[in-house]
C-alpha cells in the first residue's frame, strides 16, 4: 500500500515557481532517444502534480512525442503540445497560478492542527465563488433549482473563463501544426456514452474538444462538438492508457503514466472518508486491465509471426509480408507509474482545493517524482522479448515484467492497478 502523504507546506523548499534540486542525470548526448508518451488522468486541482511531473521531463530531455490527456489531464496536454518548448513551463505555471485561490493563512506560520481547517475554507470559497480563469456559478440558476435549460447551460458552474484562458494560453495554430507534438484528448457523448477520442493527428484540435474532455457534469455542462454534446472523458475512462495500447502501427515506447487517485485506501468509518473512498474507487486507474488486454493481443500477434516464419517463402504474397510487418509483435512499451502520494486529509473535495499552497506542494511533489521516474527509466532495454511490457511502479520503485498470464500477476501489480 502507498505510504500516506499528508499534504503540508513546502516550507524551507523550492515551490512551482523555483527549481527544485535535481536527482536524475541527462542521458548522454549520443543514447538513442526512444518515443515517449505521456498519460495525464482527470483530478481536478490533482492536476498541478502533473505539471511537475512534465516540468522533470521537460528539464531532462524526455520531452514527450505524443501527450495523452482528460479532464484536467487534457487542459495540461493542450498547454505542453499547444506550446513551443521555450515557452512550455511558463505556460503551465501561468494557468495553475491563475486558478488557484489564496492561502487562509500562510501555512508555513501555522499549527499542523490548523492547516486543514485552512485549506477546506479556502476550498468552500471555492465552491461559492468558482476558481478564476476556469469556472464560476452560474447566477439566478434555473438549473440549480430543477427546472430545464438548454443542454450547454445544464449545470451549476459556467466555463467561459476557461474558454478565454485556453485561448489566451495555447497557441492552436502551432499545435495543429506539423512542429506541433501529437496530443489525443477523450470525451463521453451525453446521448449514447461512447467513447470518443479527440486527434491531433486526425482533425484539427480546438478550445471546445479540450472543454468537452473536461465537462463534468451537474457541476459542468456538456460541450457541443460538431453538433454533438459531450461529457468529461472520465465517466468512461479516466486513465486514457488503452488510447496508448491500442495505437497503430505499434512501436517501442516508454509511457510515463500519471496517477493522481488511489485505487487502494483504508476502511472509511465517517461521510467523509465514505466519500473520499467513492471518488478515489471511481477516478483510480484501471491501468491493470487494459494491461491484460494488450498482452493478449501480443501474445497472438507473436503466434502469428512465429507461424508465418514457418511458412515456405514460396506461399508467401507481399500482401502478407505487409500484413505481418504491421503487427509489430517485437516491440516492447515500458510503462512508468507515477502516483499522487498525498492524502489531502482525506478530504473528498480535495480535486477541488485549489489552495495556492497546495497547488505549489502538488507541483513540487511531481517535480521529485518525476525525476524519480527519469531514473527508472533509464537503461530500458528495447528489444526483442516475450514479455510486450514492462511495468515501473513508483513510489514503491518496484519495476516488474507484465505477466504472460493473469494468474501469474504479482502482488505488486495488483495494488497498483
Amino acid at each position: 500500500m502507498r505510504k500516506e502523504t499528508e499534504q503540508t507546506p513546502p516550507s524551507g523548499r523550492k515551490t512551482a515557481g523555483a527549481e527544485p534540486a535535481k536527482t536524475a542525470t541527462k542521458p548522454p548526448a549520443n543514447t538513442r532517444r526512444p518515443r515517449v508518451a505521456l498519460v495525464l488522468q482527470g483530478g481536478g486541482a490533482l492536476g498541478a502534480y502533473q505539471a511537475g511531473v512534465y516540468q522533470a521531463l521537460h528539464e531532462h530531455e524526455l520531452t514527450p512525442d505524443w501527450v495523452i490527456g482528460t479532464s484536467i489531464g487534457a487542459i495540461n496536454a493542450a498547454l505542453i503540445a499547444g506550446n513551443p518548448r521555450e515557452t512550455r513551463i511558463a505556460r503551465l505555471r501561468e494557468f495553475w497560478d491563475t486558478v488557484a485561490h489564496p492561502d487562509l493563512f500562510d501555512l508555513r506560520q501555522v499549527p499542523d492542527t490548523l492547516r486543514p481547517l485552512a485549506t477546506r475554507v479556502t476550498t468552500l470559497d471555492t465552491f461559492l465563488r468558482g476558481a478564476p480563469g476556469f469556472f464560476r456559478p452560474r447566477t439566478f440558476n434555473a438549473f440549480a433549482a430543477g427546472l430545464p435549460v438548454p443542454p450547454e447551460e445544464a449545470s451549476f458552474y459556467s466555463t467561459e473563463e476557461l474558454k478565454e484562458t485556453l485561448a489566451r494560453l495555447v497557441d492552436f495554430d502551432y499545435l495543429n501544426g506539423a512542429s506541433g507534438m501529437r496530443m489525443t484528448v477523450s470525451a463521453v457523448k451525453v446521448t449514447c456514452g461512447t467513447l470518443v477520442n479527440f486527434d491531433s493527428q486526425a482533425r484539427p484540435i480546438g478550445p471546445e474538444h479540450i472543454m468537452a474532455s473536461g465537462a463534468l457534469p451537474p457541476g459542468f455542462a456538456p460541450v457541443r462538438v460538431d453538433g454533438e454534446l459531450y461529457w468529461d472523458g472520465g465517466l468512461y475512462s479516466n486513465t486514457p492508457l488503452e488510447t496508448v495500447l491500442n495505437d497503430e502501427p505499434r512501436t517501442n515506447l516508454l509511457c510515463m503514466m500519471v496517477d493522481l487517485w488511489h485505487a487502494d485506501g483504508p476502511e472509511p468509518r465517517t461521510l467523509e472518508e465514505v466519500q473520499t473512498r467513492e471518488k478515489d474507487v471511481t477516478f483510480a486507474s484501471r491501468s491493470q486491465r487494459h494491461i491484460d488486454a494488450y498482452l493478449q493481443q501480443y501474445r497472438l500477434r507473436r503466434a502469428a509471426h512465429a507461424l508465418y516464419k514457418r511458412l515456405p517463402r514460396e506461399l508467401l504474397t507481399q500482401e502478407d509480408r505487409q500484413m505481418m510487418a504491421e503487427l509489430g509483435a517485437d516491440t516492447t512499451i515500458h510503462i512508468v507509474r507515477l502516483a499522487y502520494a498525498g492524502r489531502d486529509w482525506n478530504m473528498a473535495s480535495k480535486d477541488v482545493n485549489f489552495a495556492r499552497g497546495s497547488v505549489q506542494w502538488r507541483w513540487e511533489q511531481g517535480y521529485q517524482d518525476g525525476l524519480r521516474g527519469i531514473a527508472l527509466s533509464q537503461g530500458c532495454p528495447f528489444s526483442e522479448s516475450d514479455t510486450g511490457i514492462v511495468v515501473h511502479d513508483l513510489p514503491s520503485g518496484e519495476t516488474h515484467v507484465a505477466p504472460s498470464r493473469p494468474a501469474r500477476v504479482t502482488k505488486a501489480t495488483e495494488r497498483s492497478s
